[in-house]
C-alpha cells in the first residue's frame, strides 16, 4: 500500500452562525468568524489517496487526472466563491472547516475510485495555525 497526496489551493469567504441566534449570540460561540458581512481565507486543499502501484506505469494514479478530477468536483464550484450561499455541496451546512472536509470527501470519494485509487484523507489548512484532517 502507498499514499500520494495532491495539494490544490483557492480562497473563499464564509460566515459561522446560526440563524437561531442573535448576533451577540453569534458573537458569543463563533467569534469573528460569525461577522455578518462574511470574512475569507486562503485555503489549502491536500487530497491523499491510497492503493497499489500499477506495475505497468509505476504510479497509483496519474497526478494530473487526479488534479482535474479535484478540480472539476471542488475548485472550480468553490474558489473565489461564498461557501454559505454558492457552494452546491456545503447547502444547508455550518460552513466550518470540518463541514467542509466532509463535503469534499464526498464529493471526491466514488470519482477517486474510478482512477483506481482509495480516497485516504482530506486535509484543509484554513490558516496557518489551523487545519482539518478528515478519514472518512
Amino acid at each position: 500500500m502507498i499514499y500520494i497526496t495532491r495539494r490544490e489551493r483557492f480562497n473563499a469567504a464564509h460566515r459561522l452562525f446560526k440563524k437561531a441566534y442573535s448576533d451577540e449570540k453569534n458573537l458569543e460561540v463563533f467569534g469573528k468568524c460569525s461577522n455578518p458581512n462574511w470574512h475569507g481565507h486562503n485555503y489549502e486543499l491536500f487530497v491523499t489517496v491510497k492503493g497499489d502501484v500499477d506495475p505497468e506505469t509505476g504510479f497509483l494514479v496519474n497526478l494530473k487526472a487526479l488534479s482535474r478530477l479535484i478540480r472539476e468536483k471542488v475548485i472550480d464550484k468553490i474558489d473565489h466563491k461564498n461557501i454559505n450561499l454558492e457552494v452546491d455541496f456545503m447547502q444547508g451546512k455550518m460552513a466550518s472547516t470540518e463541514n467542509l472536509a466532509i463535503g469534499i470527501w464526498n464529493e471526491l470519494e466514488n470519482d477517486i475510485a474510478q482512477l483506481g485509487a482509495s480516497l485516504h484523507c482530506i486535509k484543509i489548512y484554513e490558516s496557518e495555525n489551523n487545519f482539518v484532517e478528515y478519514f472518512g
